[in-house]
Order: C-alpha cells, then structure tokens, then sequence
C-alpha cells in the first residue's frame, strides 16, 4: 500500500499545501502573498497565511477525497519547521498541529531547505548530488556525507534572492526583483567590474549590491543588471565546482527559487560539462517554496521512523541543513 503524506509550506510568501505519495503529487493547492509595495512582511505573510490556511487545506481535503483517497487514511502531516520568517512558521505549525490532533496521525517538522534537495532528488535522475541551493534567504552548497547534509560553502550575509531584491528596489524595480534584473541583463554584454568577494569556501553579496546602487549613477540599469548577474552567479559556480573537486562527486542538483534564472542555469551546466559532470533542474514548479516538497520529505522521514511528534512540532527560524539527521539515505 502506498505511503500518502499531507504536506504544508509557509516559510515566506508562499503558503502552499500539496497530498503526496511515493510516486507522484496527488494534490497541490497554493495561496500567495502579494506585498502592496517593497518586500516581504513577516507579520503581514502572516496574517494572509491565518486567512487562508482553513481554505487552502480545505480545498486540498475535498480535492484527494474526489480521487477517492480519505484525508483520515494520510500516514501523516508535514510542516516546515524552518528556517524561515518566525511569524509565518508559527501560523504553518499552528495549522499542521490542529491537523494532525483532528486526524489522529503523526505530524513531522522538516527542514525546508533539505525539502528543496530532496524533492529535486525526486524529480530529476539525480542521486547524489553537489547542491546549490539558492533562495531569497539562502545561499548554500551542500552535498550529504556521513548521515548529513553538510555545509560546504554559503553567503555570509544575504541570501542571493535577497540581494536581488534589495537592489531592484533602490533602482525602483518592482518585487520580486529577480526576474526583472534577469530581463534587463539579457539586453546587455558590456561588463561593469564590481566586487568579487568569495572567502574560502563561503561569498557574500553586500559590497556586490552596494557596488551596485552605485554603478546606476554612470551605467545603464541594463548593463549594471548583466554584470550583477554575472558576478554573483561566477561567485556561486566557483564555489560549487570546489566542492564537485572536494568531494569527488560527478553531479551537480540546482535547487531554489532563484534557480529559475536561466543564465545561472547556464554558467552552471558550461561548468559542469567543462568537468564531466552532470547537472540537473527539477521543473519550476518545484523550484519555488512548494507543499509538494514538504510534503514529499516528510514521507521519507515518515518511512525511516523520524516521527518526532507534536511536543517537538515548536519552529526553528534558523533551522540549519546541517543539524539534520539524514535517517532516509
């Protein structure tokens, strides 16, 4: 019989909840915050998390129950325990509890950037990879090791996403910032030097976003977009082709919501055929923060007996990959 598991995400903006079981998603509902102006809120993602969380698990109840699946015969609930913004978490655990109290099965708190691993794992031919994991707040290369997923470089301040976004905003971009950077950038080929900063085996992009701002003084937002871009993305293809060599891995697994920028993509895929390597990207719809990707961690927790149960359920902002006891591999 197959393993079905009810999974919810609401780190950020996204509050989204999906039904998975070993092969596939089942069902998948999301309700997305839309700040008026700027970035994200964190009390404000929460308040729209509260108001929409009943109708976004009612909607996914009704909708497996039409595929003849009852939401009482689930394996169990899964929730992102972090890292994430504090306020939305807490409204997501709050609802996964209630959940898993009114259906009488286990609940599970997961990692919710190993959820972005494993569930590009699943849906690419990837099997063990060297991750780059690149979110609005992370900015990490992973690859597991003996039990974890351990950290072999990340940002030393913001996350690339956030980079992104703080600098769209002071050219007066509109949010998310990304994609708009992303579409100016292909309009240019004209290098604008800017600060390189990777230290060892970690990067950092405030003096790149600083630098940035600056450069809008006397360059074009076009040309400036190209070559923030440029240097961002050679500092985070550096650091995973070190980590390919250190490890001696031969894939590479792109893994985020900022892995939907197709020049990263590139840089990523020259770097990996210039090694032999191979390198992988789930579709999009599970690049952003997904239900499915919880969801479908849990179940991988759920089937290695890492139940620990609502008096463990309280969230972790800073909830890091490397705390986690990979029990599923």
């Amino acid at each position: 019989m197959k393993t079905r598991v009810l999974g919810i995400e609401g780190t950020a903006w996204n509050l989204s909840a999906a039904v998975v079981d070993n092969d596939d998603v089942i069902s998948e509902v999301t309700e997305t915050y839309q700040p008026e102006t700027g970035g994200i809120h964190p009390r404000e993602a929460a308040q729209h998390h509260a108001k929409y969380a009943s109708t976004v698990i009612q909607q996914l109840l009704e909708d497996i129950k039409n595929k003849g699946i009852d939401p009482k015969n689930l394996d169990a609930i899964a929730f992102s325990q972090g890292p994430g913004l504090g306020p939305c978490l807490r409204t997501v655990a709050t609802a996964a509890r209630m959940l898993s109290l009114t259906l009488d099965i286990p609940i599970i708190g997961v990692n919710h950037c190993i959820a972005h691993i494993e569930v590009g794992k699943w849906k690419t031919p990837a099997k063990d990879p060297v991750v780059l994991y690149v979110s609005g707040a992370n900015s990490q290369v992973l690859a597991y090791r003996k039990g974890k997923y351990r950290v072999f470089g990340e940002t030393l301040d913001v996350g690339i996403g956030n980079a992104l976004d703080k600098f769209a905003r002071s050219a007066g971009l509109p949010h998310p910032g990304g994609p708009r950077i992303e579409g100016h950038a292909k309009r240019s080929i004209n290098y604008i030097p800017l600060p390189y900063i990777v230290k060892g085996m970690d990067f950092s992009f405030s003096g790149l976003t600083t630098a940035a701002k600056d450069a809008l003084k006397f360059a074009s937002m076009e040309d400036v977009c190209y070559s923030f871009q440029e240097t961002a993305f050679a500092m985070m293809v550096e650091v995973t082709e070190r980590a390919l060599a250190h490890t001696g891995k031969n894939e590479v697994l792109l893994a985020g919501g900022v892995g939907a920028n197709m020049r990263l993509r590139e840089m990523l895929d020259i770097m990996c055929d210039e090694r032999g390597a191979s390198f992988y990207v789930p579709e999009k719809r599970f690049m952003g923060d997904n239900g499915a990707m919880i969801a479908y961690l849990g179940l991988l927790m759920y089937k290695s007996d890492s139940i620990a149960g609502i008096e463990n359920s309280h969230v972790n902002s800073n909830f890091r990959p490397d705390a986690v006891d990979v029990t599923w591999i």
